[in-house]
């Protein structure tokens, strides 16, 4: 990851950062119908129960990711998780493990809260997301949270 980057948690509310959230749901919405995607809005980012995340380049944000804290649940084995949501880094910037730089930062950020695993949906056209969560440690798993296991979707967990 170039040195000049900054990871730091920030409000999702920001012209500069709803811009590439709107890149990353035109993405998402090439490759999916809408039913199957799981997508958390501006306002459910800014919820009590959400830490989002920017990397900056200078003043540029240049990639996103959340965290949404969850409740465990039978699927979960009752302990509680942190989902991690809204990852994406503009195309530019690509290729610069910047998105494993932004979970990393995210994975520190929940063992701080007392969360010991993460989970995560994500799409399976979407081979590049899958690399970097299987790079990253996380290993395949059965659906959680009340996701449908539709086919289109691949889950993953990894213990923190």
């Amino acid at each position: 990851m170039p040195e000049r980057i900054v990871i730091r948690r920030e409000n999702p509310d920001q012209p500069e950062v709803v811009a590439l959230l709107a890149e990353l749901d035109s993405y998402l919405e090439s490759l999916y119908p809408p039913e199957a995607n799981h997508i958390l809005d501006l306002q459910a980012l800014l919820g009590a129960d959400v830490d989002f995340f920017v990397a900056r380049d200078g003043e540029q944000a240049v990639a996103t990711g959340a965290l949404r804290r969850r409740a465990g649940g039978s699927d979960t084995g009752g302990v509680p998780y942190g989902e991690v949501k809204r990852m994406y880094v503009a195309p530019a910037w690509r290729g610069q493990r910047i998105a494993a730089q932004v979970l990393a930062v995210m994975e520190v950020a929940l063992r701080a809260q007392g969360y010991g695993l993460a989970l995560l949906e994500t799409g399976r056209h979407q081979a590049e997301a899958v690399k970097l969560y299987e790079r990253c440690g996380y290993t395949p798993r059965a659906p959680f949270g009340g996701y449908p296991g539709n086919g289109l979707s691949a889950f993953y967990g990894k213990a923190l």
